[in-house]
């Protein structure tokens, strides 16, 4: 994609960001609306799976609706194969956040509550586009302060809030990550309860917690009236000035407790649940009785369970009925939001994504009535749920809605995840997305226009446990150990690992637009054994690895591309004119100058003004090793090898000198060199290589060669 296809309109100092408006056609920015729900399985979605349910007419398939989740389906996207980041929800919210796979991403397995790094976030990178910026419900992310006291099982979940610490003490929090508003719960274990005030947790508003004041506030309507008022008070006080909202719930997952009354009638501006202002009565919905309300729908629904209609139906077990009511509680939320949209007269340029971080949990903290996602068959069509990597536990039920820009009733195919969106809606927002992002924008196959760049779906996480040994499962992934496991999606197939031991263990290798159950492993057939080797090899291509989250695999040797590139001796470099507020992917950008050099160095370089420049190509390490490469710049510059983000550009004095190691195979490896020079400074970028053990590794011409990488 070339990135001047999009102008949204962004009005401070177009020349400043290197664009070219008369290349671009003119449209205003849209609003932005992220929604995360915790737990929500690809099958908890009518569109996605209930509605399946439901027309089977069988007493014996018990189901229930999501009717305003629904709606987005009918007037927006289905993304029919989009992927959390991990299947757990703080390294999930991690890439999220992020725009990071989990190859790369600092949060990584079932590290809830630790620091997101100091990067480009979802919020730093839209507050920097000009948009303000708010998050609402669970973060988890915030390191620092104290720490959660462990018990034989982990962290205990009865644990009441602390009192006395405040958010500088959380070095990251959500307000230090590009949010200027957050408003909900900042500890991971908080999210497992619905009611702050009579479950003792803490509510943060910017720098207050306010759970006092919040007397039988049901969470997912508090987070809801919070933004809507947030929304309504933006759109009042500065209505040329767009918005992103970052709106995580924390239902339908963990103790499974129900609102205290009906949803009000109506949604939007004066309907639906409201944020009254008035301590203990701080919702409109704040009346009735804690964990009082159950739907009609299912207060007392019934099924045929032994499968014989001559015999009498019986109850729903009290936590499937919690679970569907929680459900269709995330419904009324999301359809009052959309309603306050329309009432606002600024639905037809909001862009909405609805989705969850990880597959439907068997977590319920009812004594003696385990939630079973079997019951609704929360995982859909598929196998596994959250915790695992088959699709049950990361394929994600996921819905944009944006009428001036997304065709209704579309459906997409197009791989994609969490990680994508940073990308996605920078440049929905008028800016290159950071070159740091792990993702690609998805606004040409949403927008059906532009040509659409393929992106990276790679997932790693390791869990103690093993799959459930459910009969819906097939017998190959009932009591499966889990342990390392990893996933990479490629040429069309699905390679998956569990249990790994390392490197040189096998995929699974499944098709899945045939098999998306993956009960038939194909990696044994004829004509295979060419993809096995580029899946193991592919892994190794793009991460890193993390200290915190040692794998089996990290110390393994990065494979060479398998054949010598065509190219000429040296790198191709291109230039591009204007000043970014990072090193942006310069592949979605149009160069001003291009050539061929022997060195990574800036003889090209114009004699002033801001300007960025890349080297592209592949190195040539001669023999195995270790293969330490450093840049040193004046402004900032970074390093790939493969998608391995080697060398990158802090957010923080980014200029000067900054390595990075990896180990090699002998052979070709592809590469990219990014650099962006602003200020009166003179332009500086040199690279050094040294192999362990040897010193300084010579950058002869030989070193480079510059066929071409996509």
């Amino acid at each position: 994609m070339i990135y001047s296809r999009f102008f949204f309109g962004l009005a401070l100092g177009l020349a400043t960001f290197g664009f070219h408006p008369s290349a671009m056609a003119a449209a205003p920015r849209p609003n932005v609306i992220f929604i995360l729900c915790d737990d929500l399985g690809y099958g908890d979605v009518g569109v996605f799976y209930q509605n399946k349910r439901a027309a089977m007419k069988d007493r014996s398939v018990p189901f229930f609706t999501t009717p305003h989740i629904d709606t987005m389906a009918r007037d927006g996207a289905k993304l029919m194969q989009h992927y959390s980041g991990a299947p757990v929800c703080a390294p999930s919210r991690g890439s999220l956040l992020t725009g990071l796979t989990q190859g790369h991403c600092n949060v990584r397995d079932n590290q809830f509550d630790k620091a997101l790094a100091d990067t480009h976030t979802l919020g730093t990178v839209m507050r920097q586009a000009g948009y303000s910026t708010a998050a609402f419900g669970k973060w988890g992310l915030q390191g620092g302060g104290e720490k959660a006291k462990k018990g034989k099982k982990g962290v205990k979940e009865e644990e009441p809030k602390s009192n006395g610490v405040l958010p500088e003490s959380w070095v990251a929090y959500p307000t230090k990550r590009g949010f200027d508003d957050y408003f909900g719960y900042v500890r991971h274990v908080d999210g497992h309860f619905h009611y702050p005030k009579e479950d003792g947790r803490e509510v943060w508003s910017n720098d207050a917690e306010v759970s006092a004041d919040l007397d039988k506030c049901y969470t997912a309507d508090l987070f809801t009236a919070r933004a809507k008022k947030w929304i309504t008070d933006q759109t009042t006080a500065h209505p040329e000035k767009p918005f992103f909202i970052y709106l995580a719930y924390d239902t339908p997952h963990a103790k499974l407790q129900n609102p205290p009354c009906a949803y009000p009638d109506g949604g939007g501006l004066k309907g639906g649940v409201q944020w009254t202002g008035k301590a203990h009565a701080m919702l409109n919905t704040a009346i009735g009785e804690v964990d009082g309300y159950m739907h009609p729908d299912y207060a007392t629904a019934t099924w045929d369970d032994d499968h014989d209609p001559s015999t009498p139906e019986v109850a729903w077990p009290e936590a499937q009925k919690r679970y569907a009511n929680d459900v269709r509680r995330i419904d009324f939320c999301v359809g009052d939001v959309l309603q306050l949209l329309t009432d606002l007269k600024i639905a037809d340029n909001t862009l909405v994504v609805f989705t969850s971080d990880n597959g439907p949990s068997q977590e319920s903290y009812l004594p003696n009535d385990p939630y079973e996602p079997t019951f609704f068959r929360g995982f859909g069509p598929f196998d596994g749920i959250k915790r695992d990597t088959w699709e049950g536990g990361m394929r994600e039920p996921t819905l944009v809605r944006w009428p001036a820009g997304i065709a209704a009733g579309s459906v997409h195919s197009q791989l994609c995840g969490h990680w994508d969106w940073l990308s996605t809606f920078a440049d929905a927002a008028g800016l290159p997305a950071p070159a740091a992002s792990d993702g690609v924008s998805l606004l040409p196959s949403l927008t059906g226009k532009g040509t659409q760049r393929e992106g990276i779906v790679y997932i790693e996480y390791f869990q103690n446990g093993r799959t459930p040994k459910y009969a819906a499962f097939d017998d190959s992934h009932q009591n499966r150990q889990r342990g390392q496991m990893q996933n990479i999606y490629l040429n069309g197939y699905k390679g998956v690992r569990y249990n790994v031991q390392s490197a040189d263990d096998d995929f699974e290798i499944y098709d899945l637009a045939k098999d998306e159950r993956e009960l038939t492993n194909l990696a044994t057939r004829s004509g295979m054994a060419e993809l096995q080797a580029a899946m193991k090899a592919r892994v190794l291509q793009v991460r890193i690895p993390n200290d915190s989250a040692p794998r089996p695999y990290d110390k393994a040797a990065v494979p060479a591309v398998l054949d010598a590139p065509s190219g000429a001796s040296g790198l191709a470099w291109s230039l591009f004119a204007g000043e970014w507020p990072w090193i942006p992917d310069f592949r979605t950008l149009e160069a001003t100058k291009g050539g061929e050099s022997n060195k990574v160095e800036l003889t090209m370089a114009p004699s002033s003004g801001a300007f960025g420049a890349s080297f592209m190509g592949y190195f040539h390490a001669k023999q195995d090793g270790e293969y330490a490469f450093t840049l040193d710049s004046d402004t900032g510059a970074m390093l790939f090898l493969h998608d391995i983000r080697l060398i990158d550009e802090p957010l923080k004095s980014p200029a000067g000198s900054h390595s990075g190691s990896v180990n090699l195979k002998a052979g070709w490896h592809p590469m990219r060199v990014l650099y962006r020079h602003a200020g009166a400074q003179a332009a500086r970028l040199k690279l050094t290589v040294q192999l362990a053990g040897q010193g300084d590794y010579e950058l002869s011409e030989e070193v480079f060669r510059s066929g071409k990488i996509e």
